[in-house]
């Protein structure tokens, strides 16, 4: 089994029109997922930038299917990440003779793929870790003076 290595594929989009924070918001949801999984979830997402994160991964299981002979469905997304590119910059015209910057984001969306491994080795839900619960610390009530009968 050391000798067998183990195939990823990949795809990326350059110069996406889309800000890098905005496109990692919708990459985090299929990183680990198998690719059925990961289509369902880009095809219910409300972010414009989905469909982009969607070409990409079509053109990866593509490229898994045409160049290495595997089957889309047996894949999973081992990684997906967004960098940032270049920024196109821009100026609109304010009061009195001034200017504000546009900065036009753009970003890179890169997307590996691996067939799927033994069933313990896929990603599972990360499982929620007990912690003792604590008694709530005690406020230190200030002492009481007795008032003095007058």
């Amino acid at each position: 089994m050391a000798t067998e290595e183990t195939r990823e594929v990949r795809a990326e989009a350059k110069w996406v029109r889309s800000s890098p924070r905005k496109a990692r918001l919708v990459v985090e949801h299929i990183r680990g997922r198998t690719v059925p999984e990961a289509r369902t979830v880009l095809a219910f997402s409300e972010r414009a930038v989905a469909r982009e994160v969607e070409k990409v991964l079509r053109s990866a299981v593509a490229n898994a299917e045409a160049n290495h002979g595997l089957a889309g469905d047996d894949l999973v997304v081992c990684a997906a990440y967004v960098d940032e590119g270049p920024t196109i910059k821009r100026w609109r015209a304010r009061a009195r003779g001034r200017v504000a910057r546009i900065r036009k984001r753009t970003c890179h969306i890169t997307i590996r793929l691996k067939p799927v491994g033994p069933p313990q080795a896929r990603r599972a839900e990360p499982a929620q870790e007990e912690k003792p619960e604590r008694a709530p610390a005690r406020r230190r009530q200030p002492a009481k003076k007795e008032a003095s009968a007058s």
